[in-house]
């Protein structure tokens, strides 16, 4: 349905947060959304935007122009005044209490300090997410490990070049195990089967956005992609569906896809 993307598989969902409906059985039934946006006004880059995700999902999101896209990941984060209304995660507050714990934003530019270290960088995310120590040290050390991170922990970013400062920065929005992970063209500095490899994130109760001005890239990481064109949401669905009709994962694929689907239902 227009407007709404499929959950990823049937596993069982949990949830730290006492609002959520993340059971299994809830997800089934209810069909909880993890975002879910209507009526977003900021033109001309946002013209009365409405989507909803359910949980679990993992979506590709493109668009026309490609601000669009960015604007939207920053609203939902928070990060940029939007008309409308947002809620993230059982969420409308991005000021309230545990806002952090549950939506972590990652763009471009991962806003890292580059004369940082990664354990620097790594120990204040995890302040600003006030986790437990116990928590962030596990969550660090298991960062280590996954990002390759041990070489360059204590020396400054800045001498591992971009491609650590994203590694850094995707390690840092992931240290408090959000339910909501919202990425603007991440990981560009990384070669692409290493990208590939970090961008498939695991966590059956986690939603991810992913924007992208180049959806060829994202195969394999997403399975729902949602178009914006001129400011609304002009398609939304299972990326399966361009396979499903013989078109390649890309922005014309996805047009057709888009104009194929419109048809259908007209």
């Amino acid at each position: 349905m227009l407007g709404s993307v499929a959950v990823h598989g049937d596993l069982p969902v949990k949830s730290s947060t006492p609002e959520a409906l993340w059971s299994a059985r809830s997800v089934r039934v209810l069909r909880p959304a993890a975002v879910n946006c209507q009526g977003l006004d900021r033109r001309p880059l946002l013209d009365g935007f409405s989507l909803r995700v359910p949980v679990g999902s993992r979506l590709l999101l493109v668009a026309q122009p490609d601000a669009s896209a960015s604007l939207l990941l920053r609203a939902l984060a928070g990060l940029a005044r939007v008309h409308g209304r947002i809620e993230m995660a059982g969420m409308s507050d991005p000021s309230r209490e545990g806002w952090g714990r549950r939506v972590a934003y990652l763009g471009a530019d991962p806003g890292l300090y580059a004369w940082m270290s990664p354990r620097e960088a790594l120990h204040l995310a995890a302040r600003l997410a006030e986790l437990p120590h116990d928590e962030a040290a596990r969550g660090t050390e298991a960062a280590i490990e996954h990002y390759g991170l041990a070489g360059s922990f204590e020396r400054p970013m800045v001498r591992g070049g971009p491609g650590l400062i994203q590694r850094v920065g995707l390690a840092a929005a992931l240290l408090g195990d959000p339910e909501v992970l919202l990425l603007d063209e991440p990981l560009r500095a990384l070669d692409p089967d290493e990208r590939a490899r970090l961008l498939k994130i695991g966590g059956s109760r986690r939603t991810v956005i992913l924007a992208s001005r180049y959806p060829a890239s994202e195969g394999g990481i997403c399975t729902g992609v949602a178009l914006i064109r001129l400011g609304r949401l002009a398609f939304a669905g299972a990326i399966s569906g361009l396979d499903a009709r013989g078109l390649p994962l890309s922005m014309r694929g996805i047009e057709m896809l888009a104009a194929a689907t419109a048809g259908a239902a007209g």
